[in-house]
């Protein structure tokens, strides 16, 4: 019985208001009828048993919506209220009737005047808190319906971030690997620096993989420390530049920023004597973005397959609800606007 009470939402605060609205109206009743104000105007037993037979309306409905599978639509809100009005009247009147023959006032009670006014009263009761009832009870549904959608679009945004975060760790230990496999070829000691700086920023990595979002901050740092990697295998052939102050209470998807970078590295054939430059700009101030902006020399056999990146860092804001990343391309340069996130849902 404690389940059932429950499931129809009869908080304190509603049943509150069910008590001061019966206690306005019997004042008015009485006022209507006297003409006065005295202290019987004023006396609580009316609404007392106004909630009482509100309190057998709200079940009698409860038991009617349940027993319609508890689905909403118009036509059956109706058919809930329509059951319900008939339920109620004949509730109230079985009882008004074990009531008069306990006290042996049935032809007094039971005449078509008093019949006629007693169950007038009682629909206008069906309509009036019935109406209270549904209201409230279809509000706290829908509330409920909201919650466990927003629970729903949250565990599938959850489970597609893992999905596409899976696909970045991989991503970027293979290409690293292909770099350390190429230095071990070409010099020995750059590759041993190469393995111990690798593994440190490895560690950020598996660090930030359990993150929805990261700080900028971090992100920049770790860019750097990656861009300094490429160094030892390129040389001066990709210098990067870093402009901006970041704020702390901004986040980003974690590894958008190497991931960029590494784009701009492998799609663009610097030399040291013509060098690709690649610059991070942070606008706190007017867009609250961070542009990843590189010189366009594109080498002449491109890579297959390419893009991925973007189109997995697209994903995640899709996921995030928040402004897409912006391409720009001409003819000197390739850049992109990554939106600044802050709000935190690590």
């Amino acid at each position: 019985m404690k389940k059932f009470l429950e499931s129809l939402y009869l908080n304190k605060y509603f049943l509150a208001f069910i008590v001061i609205f019966a206690y306005l109206e019997s004042i008015q009743i009485r006022f209507y009828f006297s003409r006065k104000f005295d202290w019987y105007l004023f006396t609580p037993e009316a609404a007392i048993g106004q909630l009482f037979n509100a309190l057998i309306l709200f079940i009698i409905i409860g038991l009617v919506i349940r027993r319609s599978h508890n689905q909403f639509s118009l036509p059956k809100a109706i058919s809930v209220f329509g059951i319900s009005l008939v339920l109620y009247l004949i509730v109230n009147n079985l009882f008004s009737f074990l009531i008069a023959l306990i006290f042996n006032t049935v032809e007094r009670n039971f005449n078509f005047d008093s019949l006629a006014s007693s169950n007038i009263k009682y629909v206008l009761d069906v309509f009036v808190y019935g109406g209270f009832f549904l209201a409230h009870y279809y509000f706290q549904r829908y509330k409920e319906d909201q919650e466990r959608i927003n629970q729903l679009e949250k565990s599938q945004m959850e489970s597609q971030l893992s999905k596409l975060k899976a696909q970045l760790d991989p991503h970027f230990l293979f290409n690293n690997l292909n770099v350390l496999d190429q230095l071990i070829e070409e010099d020995r000691e750059k590759a041993s620096r190469f393995l111990h700086d690798f593994s440190e920023i490895y560690r950020y990595v598996l660090k930030s993989s359990d993150r929805k979002q990261v700080p900028l901050v971090e992100e920049l740092d770790f860019a750097a420390r990656y861009f300094r990697l490429m160094q030892l295998k390129y040389g001066e052939a990709y210098l990067l530049q870093v402009s901006g102050v970041p704020v702390e209470n901004a986040f980003l998807p974690p590894l958008s920023l190497q991931l960029l970078i590494e784009n701009a590295i492998e799609h663009n054939l610097g030399t040291e004597s013509v060098p690709v430059s690649i610059e991070l700009m942070v606008d706190n101030h007017t867009n609250h973005t961070i542009t990843v902006k590189n010189t366009l020399r594109p080498k002449k056999s491109p890579k297959l397959h390419g893009g991925r990146a973007l189109e997995n860092l697209k994903a995640q804001y899709q996921l995030f609800g928040t402004d897409l990343p912006v391409i720009k391309k001409s003819e000197d340069n390739f850049e992109i606007q990554l939106p600044l996130i802050f709000s935190d849902v690590r």
